[in-house]
This record gives structure tokens, C-alpha cells and sequence, in this order.
């Protein structure tokens, strides 16, 4: 017996050396975590502001941390161009060049300088106890404070964090029951963010099986134990409506507007006035196209305009929209224009739209139309800019102010037609060159689904009384010769005779039921030949789809290319036969 003690007591000991063990390891799997989290890396932040501190903040959009983040700079929050046009307003345009941010409304636009305190608009000049932005290598910052001021939002600056808030309903909020730790995540061993206090009030955001999301006064949003949420309840958020943004007003003819462009290549052009109202029927708008871009460092624009043309046009009740464009001056001289160069600078911008208003004006214009079309992709949001400038000034002085714009081939929307609808008074859907001079490949200038499909791709942003759509009064003799494929320009009144030169007539065209055109195709001495006709039946089927989406109205390219026929249509579609 003596000699088993010892062993006894060894295996007593081994026993309770392991069950301690073992309760430690027990312990510790049930305990709760006591890990405090890293909230720099937790929020995704260097150089986080604290306190009074500049810094970064990341930002918690509604109940969400984004990729984005805010910059506070001499105790003001400021927030990345990007971000504002992503979540807050997309109508702030910057010109680095020339150090100058531009918000642009119905009836103004405001200028603010980089690193200055104040801003200008049409009423003087106004300070600030911020700057109002600034540059950081390519990157322009906004301050949150002068933002407000176009849009509708709440934002509250913790350290390391804002909360941005930009829409408001109703949230569920729980009471803490009994002081407890908010985690990173769902577990008693994820890291802690911070301590809850009995009776502090959290917002409820998603409920897991013992685990709920929640998100606290101070906007940290993590996990808290289900067991520790009592008196659930709702709260109605008061909405921010600060910002109301003043009314677009446009300019509408009574009725639909039947515009025909009159193209002029020179001021002799301007004597064919009669002859183009004889043969246009029931058009009440004649668009000349009097004006070109010239060049970006003199003399805007070429002009043929005449003012006698205009009381001329008047007389017959017609209303005159010149028409100013970026490639005939172009075309006619062999000379490059880079529109860019003019519409990328807010002084050469500003400029050329108080110079079209300065013009329109001194010659009695009602209306000016806009036919760029020749913009690269890079000008583009400059001249959705000078638009929207354009359309102050025009607003201000009561000429109607309407853009020609290329079929949209899908729902990419490059002309931001959003925009157009809103500052615009018409937007005319150029509904043609479906198939272009020299594209290589024969087919129809403009067939049903290519027009209606253009027609409600824009119809998704524009309001149906500013569309007009323009019809083509031409079509094109297509000849393939091997591979080689050429084209010329037919007008509706030379169909005929271009099918007699051929031995041919229009009757031996047959119709296309999904074109709604009718097609002919003959076989030549060493080339084929094929027409998709222009005509009344095919013009019919267009009008019945305009008519279907009741727009605005209709435009013709151009005057001189038309039959009596096709104008009797016309007029009888806008309702303007005599």
C-alpha cells in the first residue's frame, strides 16, 4: 500500500493538472473576447481625422461604410468631385484650366474660385468662412457646407467617420438592456468597437439567429447579442429640405412644330426664302443655316445671316431658329475646327453663348438650334456645360433654345439627354443616315426600328412635348461593284427620274414590311444597284409611330428636297394645312 501512494497522488495530480486544463480551455471558448479593434483599420483610414484634426474620414452612407471617403481641411469637411457626382449632384462642373468650379441652374451660374473663401453669381459676389474648393494633384474637393447649398442632405463628423445621410424614412431602434460590447461581428470573440451602456439606444439594421446588426448614436455600426435589445420601436426621420432648386420654364409653340431647314451656303442663299416656303406646306419654323464654327482663337463664328430674311420670314408667319454648327465652315475650307478647344474653356464657352444670344437678338431670331456634331467624346460634358449656360441665357431673353442630336443607337445616354430634357425647350432626333454617305455598307437611310427605337430611347429621359423627330426628304442610290460599295443622295422629288435613268420606275419597287419601305434592286452591266425608297408610304408609317408617341412635332432635311405629296403629309401630321 505504501508503495502505491505515491502513484495515487501522482495520478490525483496528473488528473487535476488536466481537469484544470481542461476548464481553462472551457473558460476560455465561452468567455467573451476582451480584443479592443484597430478602428483605423476597421474604417479603412490613414491619417484619420481625430478630434480637432485634419485629416480623412470614411464615410457611412446610410447604414453602409463606402469606398469613398471625406477630407477634413482647417476644420471643414470636404468632400472628392467623384463622390458629389456620384451621391449628392452631378450638375458641378470644373474647369482646371482655368481654377474654376461652376454650378450652373435654371436662371444663373455660379462661379467659385480654387482656395478662394466666396462665390459669384448674378447678384455680386459673396464670401464664405471656407474655401470653397480646392485642387490636390488631379483631384477637386468641394467643401460639404457649400454643396448643401444645391442639394438635399445631412452629414455629422466623428472621429475617423461622417455620416452621410441622403435619404429619410422610418428606422427601428432598440434599447440596450444591459451594458454590453458592440463587435465587429457576430461572436463573443470578435474584436470589440466599443462599450454599450445600459439604456443607450441603437438603430436596428439586420437580425442574424442569436447576433443583431445595429448601429449606434455615433454612427459605428457592428453587432450586439440579441439578449441585450429590449423595447423595439420606430422613428420617423425628418427629411433635410433645405434646398429647393428653381424651376426650368420652356418655351412651347401652340401645337406641334413643323420646322423646315433651310440649308444656305453662302449669303446669296438667303434669296431662295419664297421658292422654300412655296414648296414647304404647313411648316410654321424655318431653321437657315447661317451659322458655322470657325476656329477656337478669332473670329467665332462664319455668319450668312440677313435681317431682312428674318422680317421676310415673319411676314409669311413663320418663327426663325438659327441654326449654328461645328463642321460646314469646316468642310466648305478644309480647315480643322476643334470645338473642344472653345467649349473645354469657361471663358471661350461663356463667350460663344453670350455671342449666339448677342446674335439672335440683333437679328430678330426667335430660337437658336444647336447642330454639333462633330463632338469627340472628351467634349462632350463640356458641351452638355455650355447647354446648360446657353439655356440661362437664352431663358433670360426669351429665344427658343433646341438641339440636333444623332439617333441613340442604345441606352448609353453620351448626349445625356437627362440634361437636355430639363434645360431644353425641343430636342430633334435627327431620324436619318441609319446608312451614311460613304459608310460602305448599302441599306436604308432610316427604317421603322431605327426610327421608333431612337424615338423611345430618348422618350426615357426627354418629355414627349420637346421631341421632334426630323424625317429625311432624301434617300440613296446604293451601287456595289465587286467589293467596292459607292452611294449618292437622291431627294424624294428625283426618285422618279434617278429610276427612269435606269429604265426604272417606282412601281417596280416592292414593300418591306419590316423596313416600311419600299425596295428595289437591279443588276447593272457589272455592278449591282438598290434603293430604299423615301417616299409617302414609308414617310406615313414614321408619322403614324410620332403620332402614336404624341410628340412634338416634326422636322424635314431639308427645303428643296421634298414632293407636294410628302408636304401634304407633313402638314396634315402637325396640323398646320391651309
Amino acid at each position: 500500500m505504501k508503495k502505491a501512494l505515491p502513484v495515487i497522488i501522482a495520478l490525483l495530480l496528473i488528473v487535476i493538472i488536466g481537469g484544470v486544463a481542461f476548464g481553462g480551455k472551457l473558460i476560455d471558448k465561452y468567455s467573451y473576447g476582451k480584443e479592443t479593434a484597430d478602428l483605423d483599420e476597421y474604417y479603412g483610414v490613414t491619417d484619420a481625422a481625430v478630434g480637432d484634426a485634419d485629416g480623412n474620414l470614411a464615410i457611412v452612407l446610410q447604414d453602409k461604410i463606402i469606398e469613398e471617403q471625406a477630407v477634413v481641411k482647417n476644420g471643414t469637411v470636404y468632400f472628392d468631385l467623384n463622390t458629389i457626382r456620384t451621391y449628392l449632384n452631378d450638375t458641378f462642373y470644373v474647369d482646371k484650366g482655368e481654377r474654376k468650379l461652376l454650378y450652373t441652374t435654371a436662371n444663373d451660374v455660379i462661379t467659385a474660385a480654387f482656395d478662394e473663401s466666396g462665390y459669384q453669381d448674378r447678384e455680386g459676389t459673396h464670401s464664405t468662412e471656407y474655401v470653397v474648393c480646392y485642387m490636390t494633384g488631379d483631384q477637386v474637393y468641394i467643401a460639404a457646407e457649400y454643396v448643401r447649398r444645391f442639394a438635399n442632405f445631412s452629414y455629422e463628423k466623428f472621429d475617423r467617420h461622417l455620416q452621410l445621410y441622403t435619404e429619410w424614412g422610418v428606422a427601428r431602434t432598440y434599447t440596450i438592456g444591459k451594458a454590453t460590447q458592440l463587435r465587429v461581428q457576430g461572436g463573443i470573440k470578435s474584436p470589440i468597437l466599443r462599450e454599450l451602456a445600459a439604456g443607450e439606444t441603437v438603430e436596428f439594421l439586420e437580425e442574424m439567429e442569436t447576433w443583431s446588426k445595429v448601429k449606434t448614436s455615433d454612427s459605428m455600426i457592428g453587432y450586439v447579442e440579441n439578449k441585450r435589445l429590449t423595447n423595439l420601436d420606430t422613428v420617423v426621420e425628418t427629411p433635410v429640405t433645405d434646398y429647393v432648386p428653381e424651376e426650368y420654364t420652356s418655351i412651347s409653340m401652340e401645337g406641334k412644330v413643323s420646322l423646315g431647314w433651310h440649308a444656305i451656303g453662302g449669303v446669296g442663299g438667303n434669296d431662295t426664302l419664297a421658292e422654300m416656303v412655296k414648296e414647304g406646306k404647313g411648316i410654321n419654323v424655318i431653321a437657315p443655316t447661317w451659322f458655322s464654327l470657325k476656329d477656337s482663337d478669332g473670329e467665332l463664328f462664319r455668319s450668312f445671316a440677313s435681317a431682312k430674311y428674318v422680317e421676310k420670314a415673319h411676314g409669311y408667319g413663320l418663327k426663325v431658329w438659327g441654326v449654328w454648327d461645328d463642321f460646314n465652315y469646316a468642310m466648305d475650307t478644309k480647315t480643322e475646327v476643334d470645338s473642344y478647344q472653345i467649349l473645354a474653356s469657361t471663358t471661350r464657352r461663356q463667350e460663344m453663348s453670350r455671342n449666339m444670344v448677342d446674335t439672335a437678338l440683333e437679328y430678330g431670331l426667335d430660337g437658336i438650334n444647336i447642330d454639333f456634331e462633330e463632338l469627340s467624346d472628351e467634349a462632350r460634358p463640356h458641351f452638355n456645360q455650355f447647354l446648360r449656360e446657353l439655356s440661362v441665357l437664352c431663358r433670360q431673353n426669351g429665344l427658343v433654345l433646341s438641339v440636333d442630336d444623332k439617333v441613340p443607337l442604345n441606352s448609353s445616354n453620351i448626349y445625356r439627354l437627362d440634361i437636355q430634357g430639363l434645360v431644353l425647350d425641343y430636342v430633334i432626333m435627327m431620324g436619318y443616315d441609319e446608312h451614311w454617305r460613304g459608310c460602305q455598307e448599302a441599306g436604308s437611310v432610316a427604317s421603322i426600328d431605327f426610327v421608333t427605337g431612337g424615338l423611345d430611347r430618348i422618350l426615357e429621359h426627354v418629355p414627349a412635348e420637346k421631341v421632334i423627330n426630323a424625317l429625311p426628304f432624301y434617300t440613296r442610290l446604293w451601287k456595289t461593284e465587286g467589293t467596292v460599295v459607292s452611294d449618292s443622295a437622291i431627294t424624294i422629288s428625283n426618285v422618279e427620274e434617278c429610276l427612269k435613268n435606269y429604265g426604272k420606275k417606282p412601281e417596280d419597287a416592292g414593300w418591306d414590311d419590316v423596313i416600311c419601305q419600299n425596295y428595289i434592286e437591279w443588276q447593272g452591266e457589272s455592278a449591282v444597284y438598290q434603293m430604299w425608297i423615301e417616299d409617302t408610304e414609308s414617310l406615313s408609317v414614321k408619322l403614324n409611330a410620332m403620332r402614336a408617341r404624341n410628340i412634338g412635332g416634326v422636322a424635314v432635311w431639308r427645303l428643296g428636297y421634298g414632293s407636294k405629296a410628302a408636304w401634304e403629309l407633313i402638314a396634315a401630321y402637325a396640323g398646320t394645312a391651309k
